[in-house]
């Protein structure tokens, strides 16, 4: 008797869902019909809407922008680069977490938007706070990390609601230190200048010692002096890694040229041929900064024009050429979010001597401004130490 009942539950269950695919099918062709009727008569071609209200199937995107504040000013500028990956967090007037959501690769965070569908963030009218995750070290130059927004009813809009406007963009600035490694046996004074050339900091640099110091944000330019280590540096929107200090700096009146890699390919992909900027190159790959969906580091990284290079499936990578050359600098970023803390290994060699290997910590939310300054290099490898992809830009050399 109980598999007689098991059996009629089982059939009685197949029915319904039989009836109720049937259903939706019956309907999804009436809907089929209505469009063609619609489509077949030219009048119907470029009418003026006269019935407005929400739509049943269509969606908006309530969006919060965020952005690298390059220039520190609190406003969206022609110098400021939106930032992926950052966290943005929702929650209803009762304080109540509703979604969060991860800026993409144009610097928007995405909160879908309507009254008529269930799954929607957005779904009735009320205060609202967007809040973004600032980074730890960061700061909001607007100090607008917290933004509330009325939505009303709009029962003749798209999705039945609109705002009383958008968040306003939020910039984001990292927090800049300047680090490096002292030989064994020298000893030197670091001093940090504003952009004026005053004096913000001075400090000695024991031997054997490794060093950090954070920037203050008026920290335009950082000179070493004593124990043969002389050598300046213009201070970028970024931290700095000066990796071990040793003789043989590029002069401070070199002549330096930037390195990208825009004019490598105009399309979104292409490996870097040797020959370009004069050099070799092994294993490095010319990419448009907006080719890999959700790529964080590929679009943070990307400092100068709309390509970046990275190290083809992580795995280590070199430029170089016969004749010596002067390597002055490079950004370097991790490729995903999802390797945060990944160490790049930056290994400098003089024809077979092996002049400098510096570890660097990597972020893909922010460029490392990389800055050996050595004066004489023939070749440059560059790897990681778990083997996920490494994101180059604005190589700085000296010919």
């Amino acid at each position: 008797m109980l598999d007689i009942g098991l059996t009629a539950i089982f059939i009685a269950s197949g029915l319904v869902l039989a009836a109720a695919a049937l259903l939706a099918l019956l309907l999804r062709q009436a809907r089929d019909r209505k469009i063609a009727r619609r489509r077949a008569n030219p009048a119907n071609d470029y009418a003026v809407r006269t019935r407005w209200g929400p739509s049943t199937t269509s969606t908006l995107n309530f969006s919060s922008f965020v952005y690298m504040d390059v220039d520190g000013d609190g406003k969206y500028g022609l110098a400021d680069r939106p930032i992926a990956g950052i966290m943005v967090r929702l929650f209803d007037e009762r304080g109540v977490f509703v979604k969060a959501a991860r800026s993409n690769n144009g610097g928007f965070a995405n909160f879908t938007m309507s009254t008529k569908r269930r799954r929607t963030a957005l779904r009735a009218p009320g205060l609202y706070r967007f809040s973004v995750s600032v980074p730890p070290g960061w700061r909001a130059s607007g100090a607008n990390e917290n933004q509330s927004i009325r939505l009303h009813a709009a029962p003749e809009s798209l999705v039945g609601l609109a705002g009383d406007g958008l968040p306003t963009p939020v910039g984001l600035v990292p927090g800049r230190h300047l680090a490096g490694r002292m030989q064994a046996a020298a000893q030197a004074t670091l001093t940090v200048m504003g952009n004026e050339g005053e004096v913000l900091e001075s400090r000695t640099l024991a031997p054997g010692t490794s060093f950090r110091v954070d920037l203050a944000g008026g920290a335009d330019a950082v000179e070493i002096s004593g124990g043969g280590l002389d050598r300046r540096l213009a201070l970028s929107s970024y931290p700095t890694d000066l990796g071990l200090l040793s003789p043989g700096s590029v002069a401070p009146d070199a002549a330096l040229r930037a390195i990208g890699f825009d004019d490598v390919t105009k399309r979104s992909l292409r490996k870097v041929p040797c020959g370009h900027a004069g050099l070799d190159w092994r294993n490095l790959n010319a990419m448009s900064r907006d080719n890999t969906r959700d790529s964080e580091g590929y679009v943070n990284g990307n400092v100068s024009g709309d390509h970046i290079a990275y190290t083809s499936s992580g795995h280590p990578a070199e430029f170089g050429r016969d004749r010596p050359f002067g390597f002055h600098s490079v950004m370097l970023t991790a490729a995903w979010l999802a390797c945060e803390g990944e160490i790049a290994l930056v290994e400098s060699w003089l024809g077979e001597e092996l002049l400098r290997s510096d570890e660097i910590v990597l972020s893909a939310l922010t460029p490392c401004h990389y800055a050996p300054l050595l004066n004489a290099v023939t070749r440059v490898r560059l790897s990681t130490r778990h083997h996920w992809q490494l994101v180059v830009d604005d190589l700085v050399l000296v010919f």
